[in-house]
């Protein structure tokens, strides 16, 4: 049998023990994944192949704890895409990509913006020339030459993750196919919107960072008449009296 043996081998699942059924086996660098728990990995993650099972289990146990962080997280801003929308916990400093209406059943990643290195932009242009047939049937250029386009809008976001390192999103839902006409300018903006959210947002992580690490001065509380270093809302660490006005 030889080949054919060893390819209707029945194999098990490394991550779950579960027998893995025909074309299900989802390879890793040192066993056999099946379907079901690789539905589970991070939809951003493309290293399952080079990945051991030990490697695998870790981004399990991620992920199931991510459920947590899904079920506390709050909408309080989205942006539109194409296949997916990006949706915002301003108030957490979080946000996640969802792919549909029920994505709190996807179970999405929820990134901190603390996480955040980068974010580009880019609009890929694609240009195809139009021709006339002819009257044998073949077809031939016009003079001078005529030429469509189509505009697709792209956002990157680059994070600090063990998992993946960056999310490409397509931004347009519907096609584009003049630079001068409404539906340009609108994802055009739509471009720079993405690019403010999380440029101001890594921005503000680090201005927080550099507070922290800023020295802490020391004055007397006017409440409890306590040497205190006030907290990030200005009160007592004693008394808990704002320090500042009454």
């Amino acid at each position: 049998m030889g080949l054919f043996g060893k390819f209707f081998d029945k194999k098990v699942c490394s991550i779950c023990g579960e027998e893995i059924g025909l074309l299900g086996n989802r390879k890793l660098e040192d066993g056999n994944c099946c379907k079901n728990c690789a539905s589970k990995l991070s939809p951003f993650f493309s290293e399952r192949r080079h990945s051991t099972v030990d490697e695998i289990r870790q981004q399990l146990e991620y992920r199931e704890a991510n459920r947590k962080d899904v079920e506390a997280f709050n909408v309080t801003r989205t942006i539109d895409g194409s296949y997916s929308d990006i949706l915002v916990d301003e108030d957490a400093g979080k946000f996640l990509i969802a792919k549909s209406k029920k994505w709190r059943e996807e179970n999405p990643d929820v990134i901190a913006f603390s996480q955040v290195t980068g974010c580009e932009t880019s609009v890929k242009e694609l240009k195809t020339e139009e021709k006339k047939k002819t009257e044998d049937g073949k077809y031939e250029s016009y003079d001078p030459p005529v030429y469509s386009y189509d505009f697709d809008f792209y956002a990157t976001i680059h994070v600090n993750s063990p998992y993946f390192d960056e999310i490409t999103l397509k931004m347009n839902s519907d096609s584009v196919t003049s630079r001068g006409s409404q539906a340009y300018r609108d994802n055009n903006a739509k471009l720079a919107e993405v690019k403010e959210l999380f440029t101001g947002a890594r921005e503000a992580v680090r201005a927080n960072i550099e507070s922290e690490k800023a020295p802490k001065t020391v004055v007397r509380c006017p409440h409890c008449g306590g040497n205190t270093t006030p907290d990030a809302e200005g009160r007592c660490e004693w008394c808990g009296s704002p320090v500042f006005g009454k």
